[in-house]
């Protein structure tokens, strides 16, 4: 069988380097890279060796098969030495089974893929053990790389500085000052970054790292690096084995910089290319209304992405003007027959916490995408006989403020429909039966 290979390759197909060059982007003409596998090598292997060995890894106790990244490593980076990754058992996030809400909405079949079930809460980690994995192997290797670095809204700043902690690799991170959760700040203040917060937005931040890391001495972290994507394209397969290797209809996820969207084409990509399915989904992204300059860009038939300043917004992870991946999500959309979306702020708050009520935990972001569900299915975009995986990138605990202030009714300009207020009663059982008995009543309508 021929050996499993990969390799950096612009987006535009016109030069390749190395996976061990520290390099973003095209020496050539400036475009985005892409980590390209040799597909005829993982073709060689039938789908019924790869869905057994698969079976197998998810049965084993080995670190790197315990892991829903490592587990597909071939797809992944295929060359790396085991003694090199970083994990931290990443991946198989469970698939809720949200049937009682699919009810609610007139659908067949809806799940929610909860990748904040991991070890910072969000689905950040599924890139940032590849990217680390990768560096680490670098430096073992005799690179000189001092230090990584990332611009950051929260949620990649604490992978990176987890996974960084695990390795012993000093990390530094970019906040823009006061937009950030107080969960996602002590992330990696607590695991020793150098953090600096910055009096600018994510984009400000983004300009930073990305001349900070001009010395390859300091290695980039964003999703612009696409070793992340790596990583993150896993959420598909792993999708698709949890359903018995079956491909739901539809799949929506929220969408800020933009490589997340792109990394779960390129997953279907490899799993169409392996035999493992046979037919594509629809994808979904969804963005906020105060921070959609992809959606824009797809009602004018994507033409060109213009920025915009992002207006605040609880999404805060996905505030962001000016998407580094761009035409990596642009050539996702219009492979998997896909839908650009925006939500208001009172319709993904709602929407988050409409979902809380049955069993979920969701946060802002998962909102955004779980708006743009009720949003298309009440438009007739989304039909009722569809089966439906919803991508939460977070895991609510990370968004305290969020929940608190939605359920005092605190947040301006959301009209809280599910908020769920505390009941203060005197210790005595008369005050509290007329309580219960009246909220009881309430909840059985």
């Amino acid at each position: 069988m021929k050996p499993f290979h990969a390799y950096f390759q612009s987006i535009n197909g016109n030069d390749t380097y190395p996976l061990d060059e520290v390099i973003y982007r095209s020496k050539v003409d400036g475009s985005l890279l892409e980590v390209h596998h040799d597909r005829d090598a993982l073709a060689e292997r039938s789908p019924d060796e790869w869905k057994k060995l698969f079976a197998e890894r998810r049965m084993s106790f080995k670190p790197a098969d315990m892991s829903g990244v490592w587990s597909k490593r071939e797809m992944v980076l295929p060359e790396i030495p085991e003694e090199d990754i970083v994990t931290l058992r990443e991946g198989w996030s469970p698939l809720f089974d949200a049937q009682a809400l699919a009810k609610e909405i007139g659908l067949k079949k809806l799940w929610i893929k909860l990748c904040g079930n991991s070890h910072t809460g969000s689905f950040k980690d599924l890139g940032m053990t590849v990217l680390v994995s990768q560096v680490n192997s670098m430096i073992k290797r005799g690179k000189p790389i001092d230090a990584v670095a990332c611009a950051s809204t929260g949620d990649t700043s604490a992978a990176l500085s987890a996974f960084t902690a695990k390795a012993g690799i000093p990390s530094i991170v970019f906040l823009p000052r006061g937009k950030t959760s107080v969960a996602q700040l002590i992330q990696p203040i607590s695991n020793g970054s150098i953090v600096l917060a910055l009096d600018t937005d994510f984009d400000g931040c983004m300009k930073i790292v990305q001349q900070v890391t001009a010395d390859n001495r300091i290695y980039l972290a964003n999703s612009m690096n696409s070793l992340r994507v790596e990583g993150q394209k896993t959420i598909s397969p792993e999708i698709c084995q949890e359903l018995g290797w079956n491909v739901p209809d539809t799949v929506i996820i929220p969408g800020g910089n933009l490589g997340n969207v792109s990394a779960l084409a390129k997953g279907f990509d490899d799993c169409l290319a392996m035999g493992l399915i046979d037919k594509k989904p629809r994808i979904v992204l969804a963005q906020a209304e105060n921070a959609n300059p992809f959606f824009q860009a797809y009602q004018r038939g994507f033409d060109k992405l213009v920025p915009v300043h992002a207006k605040k917004t609880l999404a805060s992870a996905i505030q962001i003007g000016n998407p580094v991946s761009y035409p990596k999500a642009e050539r996702a959309i219009k492979n998997y027959n896909g839908i650009v979306i925006d939500v208001s702020e009172d319709e993904l708050a709602n929407a988050a916490e409409r979902a809380d009520k049955i069993g979920l935990y969701a946060c802002p972001h998962t909102g955004v995408a779980l708006g743009a569900l009720l949003k298309l299915r009440a438009q007739g975009a989304i039909d009722k006989d569809e089966e439906v995986v919803v991508i939460s990138t977070a895991h609510g605990l990370k968004f305290t403020e969020f929940k608190v202030a939605y359920h005092k009714q605190e947040l301006e300009g959301i009209s809280a429909k599910y908020a769920n207020p505390i009941f203060e009663a005197p210790a005595e059982l008369g005050p509290v039966m007329d309580i219960l008995q009246k909220e009881m009543a309430n909840r059985r309508r």
